[in-house]
């Protein structure tokens, strides 16, 4: 792998706009003194070659040099010190001091899924110690720029701290864009980019300075850009996948039962109307399913066949699909088992037939309006809520836990190895999809992932993604700061912070994010006054519980802000105030003897004075059994909280049922019944509440 001389980076980064100091260059240090003398001292010296990637670890940089000659002397020294590590440089930098300043690093690297990342953080010893960077996706915009800087847990820093001046931050963000914007640096490395970074970028009130620079990768500079502008994301049309006019069962037996008659019963239990085949070379029906012998025989009308054989039969399976749309293969024991060679057979067996096919190794598709399931029983009712998984079995969870709490799907895909449709597509689909209004990922290899970045940022639904299998852990054997500080896990993170996506990290936020995106699209979001997106209102009985709640919700990211002045005057009428202040979280007495109607009528005064663009308004349900024996009261609570969200359609309405686990039997249902049908989520606990309410200020506010 080449390492370009850092002389050789700067000039080259320097059509670019970024700022590099003055200097020049010796063969040897002889040659230094005579060069230097045309440079204002102080002076830095560095030597410089192939062995010196890391030229501080091996001594070779002084700083801080009077003259020309003691420039030349330093060289010597130089030479000496580094003879005795059997280093031989090729020559010498000598260039203008920097003034003292803010150290920063930038950099990029490129990602194996996701093409190129930059990163910015504060450089020095924080970059080591602390860690403290930012990662984004190029190309980046400026308010890209702007957002990395203020993700630093030393962004203090720059903005000037105990009496130092602010930085120009400005030229900083020029700098960004310089190397990760649009016909930037790294746009024009192109594919050539393995690692590139500046570090550290001295940053002053009157600009932001370069002082080293390194490229990993080219040999060369010269030459155009071999970046392609976009991947382009293949718009498919996958409507025959949700909604097949017939569908073709590969696998079962006539004697032990398997996958494949696994799937007949599906499809029976379902009551698909279309038509239904199984493919068997002898036998005249299966379990009541007439059969044809071959796929080639299935029929014109057949859009869809899953294949459930064992996985070195699927390639000549898949063969014989010629004119159906659709070939999903459940089997395993391809590349996920260690099997590339027949993952690549099957893809272009699938190519052969002209067929588009899902998986492998992935469960099928889940569609009540359309007639697909992998699940067992009657199909839900259809809903808007569609979810892209790479794990049969998750989705499989996600659909059932989903209908018992009250959701409705309308598309349900699973992916598994994505050989051939990825994620990336689909998501273009459905974010065109009339009958889908909230997107669920789940994701552990994107397979395309700079497809799956711009997918998402072409939608314009909310999206809420679960990641399996995020490392956390930095390319091994990188060569600069840069490549060892960028990992999966932030990787996902800096996607998410660009698209507006929100990422969960448990099975059952993704459920109750997909829940809160469907009950309050389009809420909360026209007239919210700038600045003021994250504030919430948290509104219920039981001090410590209020305490605890604004905890959870602040380290989302949310905030309580105070409540009006003019609203307390209206407060106290209302007999609050009493024995507690009024204050956010607003603690007042919900119980079997309270009046169920005081939430809704203290939540309509204060949002009569200022806007609050979601509510969390909670209960002890335990309180209602303990002092009542009849659910009567808390169905009052709930329609009243029903009848707030009706009365306030800009407003979104979240209800926390603390305790439900102390109902007796069907009234947690009962709960959550009526509050879905006035499009109230509910929430068990403030945390699963607090990822949901913050994924939805996301989908709101994002970029995407």
């Amino acid at each position: 792998m080449s390492h370009l001389p850092e002389h050789v980076v700067k000039a080259w980064v320097s059509g670019f706009g970024v700022d590099v100091p003055r200097g020049a260059t010796a063969a040897t240090h002889e040659g230094l003194e005579a060069v230097a003398a045309e440079l204002a001292p102080p002076l830095v010296v560095k030597a410089y070659g192939p062995q010196l990637l890391h030229k501080s670890d091996a001594g070779a940089v002084r700083l801080n040099l009077g003259s020309a000659g003691t420039a030349a002397a330093a060289g010597a020294e130089m030479l000496y010190a580094l003879a005795g590590q059997d280093i031989v440089p090729d020559g010498f930098l000598v260039e203008e001091q920097a003034a003292p300043g803010v150290e920063v690093i930038v950099g990029a690297v490129r990602d194996p899924a996701f093409g190129p990342v930059l990163l910015v953080g504060l450089g020095g010893v924080w970059t080591e110690a602390l860690r403290d960077t930012s990662l984004r996706l190029c190309p980046i915009t400026e308010a890209d720029a702007r957002a990395m800087l203020d993700e630093l847990r030393g962004k203090a820093l720059l903005d000037g701290y105990r009496g130092q001046p602010a930085i120009d931050k400005d030229a900083l963000v020029k700098l960004l864009l310089a190397v990760g914007g649009p016909g930037g640096i790294v746009e024009t490395l192109g594919e050539r980019l393995v690692e590139f970074e500046l570090n550290p970028v001295i940053c002053t009130p009157a600009g932001a300075m370069a002082v080293d620079a390194r490229i990993v990768g080219p040999g060369s500079l010269d030459g155009p850009s071999t970046m392609q502008a976009e991947t382009a994301v293949p718009q498919g049309d996958f409507g025959r996948l949700f909604a097949p006019r017939g569908i073709a069962v590969v696998g079962a037996s006539t004697k032990k039962p398997n996958f494949g008659n696994m799937f007949l019963g599906f499809y029976k239990a379902m009551g698909f109307k279309g038509r239904l085949v199984a493919v068997h070379p002898a036998a005249s029906e299966i379990d009541g399913v007439p059969c044809v012998p071959s796929l080639a025989e299935a029929g014109e009308d057949i859009d869809y066949a899953l294949v459930a054989v064992p996985a070195k039969q699927c390639p000549d399976v898949v063969r014989q699909a010629s004119g159906i749309s659709f070939v999903q293969v459940m089997s395993g024991g391809f590349r996920e088992m260690g099997n590339p060679e027949l993952e690549a057979e099957l893809l272009a067996a699938a190519w052969e037939a002209g067929v588009r096919l899902l998986g492998p190794n992935c469960m099928g598709v889940y569609s009540p309006s359309g007639g697909q399931t992998f699940i067992g029983g009657e199909p839900g009712r259809p809903g808007r809520i569609a979810v892209i998984s790479q794990s049969g079995g998750l989705a499989g969870e996600v659909i059932k836990v989903g209908e018992r709490r009250g959701l409705s799907f309308s598309k349900v895909a699973t992916v598994g190895n994505s050989a051939d449709v990825t994620p990336a597509e689909l998501l273009r689909y459905l974010a065109d999809d009339d009958e889908t209004g909230s997107i669920g990922l789940y994701l552990e290899d994107p397979r395309d992932g700079r497809g799956l970045f711009e997918a998402l940022r072409h939608v314009h639904k909310p999206v809420v993604a679960l990641i399996g299998g995020r490392s956390g852990q930095g390319q091994k054997a990188a060569a600069s700061h840069t490549g060892g500080m960028v990992s999966d896990t932030r990787v996902w993170s800096a996607l998410g912070e660009q698209t507006g996506m929100a990422i969960v990290t448990s099975q059952d936020d993704l459920i109750g994010t997909l829940d809160f995106f469907d009950l309050h699209a389009g809420r909360g979001a026209p007239g919210t006054p700038p600045g003021t997106e994250n504030e919430i209102l948290i509104i219920g009985p039981s001090g410590g519980a209020s305490v605890l709640a604004a905890d959870v919700f602040d380290a989302a990211g949310l905030d309580l802000a105070a409540l009006p002045e003019e609203a307390r005057v209206a407060l106290k009428e209302l007999g609050l105030g009493a024995g507690s202040s009024l204050a956010n979280p607003l603690e007042i007495p919900v119980g079997p003897r309270g009046n169920p109607d005081l939430v809704r009528l203290a939540v309509t005064a204060i949002l009569a004075e200022r806007p609050y663009a979601d509510v969390i308004t909670h209960v002890n349900v335990q309180s209602f059994f303990t002092f009542g024996n009849s659910a009567d009261p808390l169905l009052a609570y709930t329609r009243s909280v029903g009848a707030l969200q009706r009365e306030l359609p800009g407003t979104r309405i979240t209800l926390v049922t603390r305790n439900a686990e102390c109902a007796p039997a069907g009234v947690e249902d009962a709960v959550r019944e009526v509050a879905r049908e006035a499009g109230v989520p509910v929430y068990r606990n403030m945390e699963a509440a607090a990822v949901a309410v913050a994924a939805g200020k996301r989908s709101v506010h994002g970029t995407a």
